[in-house]
């Protein structure tokens, strides 16, 4: 018995020694280490203002700088033992406060329609995979992104996120069947910022089984500011469409990799230009007319699109012959009511029903290519958070 109570003491003061020296090994050395690390990662110069840890490992950053990429104010790092002793990179919390991320696509692009939105690349998860990354709880308060997208324009297309609060639990970077619950909401300024819309998504996700459930919901989107995005489909000065916005919500539902959003546009508050004295109206700006008053009297009042999305967890497509279908489903429900006659709508000899086909269809296509083109490229930048490599 005395035998083993002597192992066992040696055992825990190597135990108390091991966890000493590296306690003071990181104490003294960790912010160097972490400074070039994250100099190799993102190529670019670190700064930290104050670097601690306290006996309990967990770490402090205030005051952190990666120069043209972020700004962080203040972050907080538990990892955890338990996960570390089992042999994976494991955090019980990561918190960070007030940080702030530049992101910018840069290069001129030809516009083009395209069927289908795919996630590109190999995800993130990849890699959090071969590390056997843990996160119990990640917290991100009063954050901020500044995007700007050059591809479009040469001064660019430029989108913040302000007042980003982020919340990610129980996630697991590697294949085991668990439940990670994420919510996020954000402010959009507008213009000169005395506008606002915003954005909040919230669900769960499970990503061994592949299953899901989400709500996301974006509001007050200025739709004339995004007009870079879709001028190759829609002429808003032909249109006189002087002010827009959208409103965008989606039900999702993700069983066994199959994944179905029942999702809703609507334009909301649009202001059309007064037609000068004497001034002409354009075809464009009667097809929209027309567009406008057939949606007003489908949906009492209201200017809205209903269309499901049907892709893959595991690899994200976002198409647009379900949008284009649900709208001449729309027109075809007023035709059977009796109430659309072609004579009524333009006053337009020849191929009417063709002409008004197509405007209203790109109109609504390319409102819908303007939201989804941004999503994209912001998307692009942070990286595809829920897509798995097949296996």
């Amino acid at each position: 018995m005395r035998h083993w109570i002597k192992i066992l003491s040696l055992l825990f003061v190597i135990a108390v020694l091991l966890f000493s020296s590296l306690y003071l090994f990181l104490l003294l050395k960790g912010k160097p280490i972490l400074i070039r690390q994250l100099e190799n990662l993102t190529k670019s110069k670190v700064s930290i203002g104050y670097f601690n840890i306290n006996p309990a490992l967990t770490i402090k950053i205030k005051d952190i700088n990666i120069e043209g990429l972020a700004k962080i104010d203040s972050l907080y790092i538990s990892p955890s033992i338990f996960g570390l002793i089992t042999g994976s990179v494991a955090f019980s919390e990561v918190k960070a406060i007030k940080p702030e991320f530049n992101f910018e696509q840069s290069g001129r692009q030809a516009q083009a329609a395209s069927p289908a939105v795919t996630s590109p690349g190999v995800s993130p998860l990849a890699s959090a995979q071969r590390l056997n990354l843990i996160f119990k709880r990640v917290i991100v308060k009063d954050g901020k992104l500044n995007f700007v997208d050059r591809k479009v324009s040469e001064s660019g297309i430029r989108l913040t996120l302000k007042d980003v609060n982020f919340n990610l639990t129980n996630f697991y970077g590697f294949p085991r069947s668990a439940i990670t619950n994420f919510d996020l909401k954000a402010k959009i300024p507008w213009g000169d910022g005395k506008e606002e819309g915003s954005i909040q998504v919230e669900g769960w996700i499970n990503l061994f089984k592949k299953d899901m459930q989400a709500t996301l919901k974006i509001e007050n989107i200025d739709g004339v500011y995004l007009y870079p995005y879709y001028a190759n489909w829609v002429d808003l000065e032909k249109a006189r469409i002087e002010k827009a916005k959208l409103n965008f919500t989606s039900d999702i539902h993700g069983l066994n990799n199959e994944v179905t959003a029942q999702c809703r546009l609507e334009l909301t508050d649009i202001v059309r230009r007064q037609l000068s004295e004497g001034g002409s109206s354009e075809k464009a700006s009667r097809i929209t007319d027309a567009v406008l008053d057939i949606f007003r009297s489908l949906d009492q009042g209201k200017i809205v699109l209903d269309f499901p999305i049907q892709t893959k967890m595991d690899r994200p497509e976002f198409g647009f012959g379900s949008i284009k279908t649900a709208f001449e489903d729309k027109l075809a429900k007023r035709k059977k009511s009796g109430a659309f006659a072609t004579e009524d709508v333009l006053k337009l000899p020849g191929n009417l029903i063709q002409g008004t086909f197509k405007g209203a269809t790109d109109l609504t296509r390319a409102m819908i290519e303007g939201v989804v083109s941004v999503g994209k490229e912001l998307k692009n930048a942070v990286g595809d958070t829920f897509t798995k490599e097949k296996r």
